[in-house]
């Protein structure tokens, strides 16, 4: 049976005398203190003239169309990661060609990776934190575990209905141990477009929402740097939205690619990628 009005009303009256007398009783609600004053940013040095121009140059906005590789009915999933690697090395031979080069061993590696289909990995977004992890050493998907190329992941960054692909390879024997370098490319006029770059030593890559996050050691224990790369529609290209550097839990590395993710055939051989840190931005 319902309650009436007035009774209803005289029921919130007895509520509302009921915690008015509690509100006064031990144990009873307290007052937290006053609200500390809002203190607003303090400029320095206004008379500086503000930069015009960046200290040091990151490549923001930098996109490459990848030549020699196309993609067959704008699916990335058809095309061979390890094409799309070999297409770099051919388009930057200073950096991978020759005995002095810096990256020679990743070009002497490839020959390890096949050209058979491979399993890529489709992200879709579902999960508790809608973020899809891996770790920097997660699996081989060749049949040689020397072949410097990880496995491909698929998820849509860009917002336009289609697959994006997110490639890792390693970068050997490089000025630094374990250097990984990690791309980002989608599908612009029926052409491969590669819209993020960056080489780094890379503790783990993760991917979420629109966003693709390295996470790579510091000096300071117990301490990483977090980079973000987000997709601007204006710039057509992943740009640094975030770099700090954060507290780890207790030294326990990011955790690894949730059991939610779905796993898709994508023709490529891959294996074991990210671009060094560049003058000091901080995740």
């Amino acid at each position: 049976m319902s309650v009436s009005r007035p009774v209803r009303t005289g029921l919130a009256v007895a509520l509302l005398a009921s915690a008015a007398v509690a509100c006064g009783d031990a144990g009873g609600l307290r007052s937290a203190g006053s609200t500390p004053t809002a203190t607003s940013p303090a400029r320095l040095w206004p008379q500086l003239t503000p930069a015009s121009s960046p200290a040091w140059n990151i490549d923001e906005a930098d996109t490459e169309v990848v030549k020699g590789v196309t993609v067959p009915g704008d699916d990335l999933r058809k095309v061979d990661p390890v094409a799309i690697v070999r297409a770099e090395i051919a388009a930057h031979p200073k950096d991978y060609r020759g005995p002095t080069a810096i990256y020679r061993d990743t070009t002497a590696r490839m020959a390890a990776c096949t050209s058979k289909p491979a399993a890529g990995k489709a992200t879709d977004g579902t999960g508790d934190a809608d973020a899809d992890t891996t770790a920097a050493s997660d699996a081989d998907t060749t049949a040689a575990s020397t072949c410097p190329v990880l496995q491909p992941y698929y998820r849509d960054l860009t917002g336009d209905g289609r697959v994006d692909l997110t490639l890792g390879f390693r970068l050997l024997p490089g000025d630094a141990p374990d250097l990984t370098a990690v791309r980002v490319y989608t599908v612009d006029k029926h052409r491969l477009l590669r819209v993020m770059a960056w080489e780094d030593a890379v503790s783990a890559v993760e991917l979420a929402g629109r966003s693709v996050i390295i996470r790579s050691p510091s000096d300071l224990a117990d301490y990483e740097y977090r980079l973000q790369w987000t997709w601007d529609p204006e710039q057509k290209a992943m740009l640094l939205t975030h770099d700090e550097m954060l507290r780890t839990h207790h030294g326990q590395p990011p955790g690894h690619p949730s059991p939610t993710t779905t796993a898709t055939v994508g023709p490529s051989s891959t294996a074991d990628p990210s671009t060094s840190r560049s003058p000091s931005v901080t995740p």
